[in-house]
């Protein structure tokens, strides 16, 4: 997976020269309820094209939106107090978040606040970034209410603009492969053929490439951690060099080999899905799903509760 991440903060210096915020349409324009605006007809979820964040901020919303980006470029050295990994948020949202098929986060901001299943609840924006922190990054919630969340957030909503209220954008998430069965015996051989190279026989990265597993890796409880998706995005963005050259199998393969190893544990994870109904490939266990070759992990010894992003609590107590 040829070096996955160590370009991405002087890409974008290119893209960002693309269009600024002033070029961009404002969210404000966007119709809201039963009125259809001029922008909300004319969007097209396949043209759309996210607004560079401007690096020469002229008021304080563009300076918060482009420390945001520094923040989801650079996280753990951002945030050091709340990043357990070597991952940045930018290892699975590539391309500053901008591309197709790799999780990206245009058009996010539109679509939050938004029903989760594994948690049952309607979450915010700021829930869902922690969600990545806590389990992706193996790390600590970070406070809604803190200026590095603002700054976070404000880039979302930048590079979210012109997207009418709960559209979605092409690319959208990650493409889903047929379902098939994955075999880690292949995936060894697999991995040391097109990942090792940059993430080190061992998975435990090589310089700014993250670790697959290994205390420094992403947490059980992360999306990552289930074989389809991880293969979803192997089969779609990986080997870095040559992505899209593996087939649906063989991206299934690397994946199996990849979760089975050891990694980080999430507290909480039991609590997922509280309604049951977990997707077959969650490697815990959860209400009424048992996996069938759960993967050992790392015990989390230390503030517990900061890795857990509870449902939103209601203010009205029942007696």
């Amino acid at each position: 997976m040829r070096n996955s991440f160590r370009a991405l903060s002087t890409t974008f210096i290119a893209l960002g020269t693309a269009c600024t915020l002033q070029e961009a349409p404002r969210a404000d324009t966007v119709a809201v309820g039963a009125g259809t605006s001029k922008a909300t007809r004319t969007f097209n979820p396949d043209t759309y094209r996210a607004p560079a964040v401007d690096s020469t901020p002229d008021d304080p919303f563009e300076a918060s939106a482009f420390r945001g980006l520094a923040i989801l470029t650079h996280t753990r050295d951002s945030l050091p107090d709340f990043v357990g990994s070597n991952l940045n948020c930018t290892s699975c949202h590539l391309d500053e978040g901008r591309r197709p098929g790799a999780a990206p986060l245009v058009g996010v901001a539109a679509r939050y606040p938004k029903y989760v299943d594994r948690v049952d609840a309607v979450v915010t924006i700021e829930d869902r970034v922690n969600f990545c922190l806590t389990r992706s990054l193996s790390g600590t919630k970070l406070p809604n209410d803190s200026r590095e969340m603002a700054d976070i957030v404000a880039y979302l909503n930048v590079i979210s603009r012109g997207v009418p209220l709960g559209e979605h954008v092409r690319g959208e998430g990650m493409k889903a492969l047929p379902e098939l069965v994955g075999d880690s015996a292949r995936g060894r051989g697999l991995f040391r053929e097109n990942c090792a190279r940059c993430h080190g026989s061992d998975g435990s990265g090589i310089g700014v490439v993250p670790a697959l597993w290994g205390k420094s890796s992403y947490s059980i409880g992360a999306s990552m951690a289930r074989v389809g998706r991880a293969a979803a995005f192997i089969h779609a963005n990986m080997p870095f060099d040559r992505p899209g050259t593996l087939t649906d199998q063989q991206a299934y393969d690397i994946s199996a080999y990849i979760n089975s190893m050891m990694r980080p544990d999430l507290p909480g994870k039991e609590n997922d899905w509280p309604q049951g109904k977990a997707p077959s490939d969650v490697p815990y266990e959860t209400r009424g799903h048992t996996p069938k070759s759960p993967p050992h992990v790392i015990p989390r010894t230390s503030n517990l509760a900061g890795a857990i992003v509870p449902a939103p609590p209601s203010v009205v107590r029942r007696r």
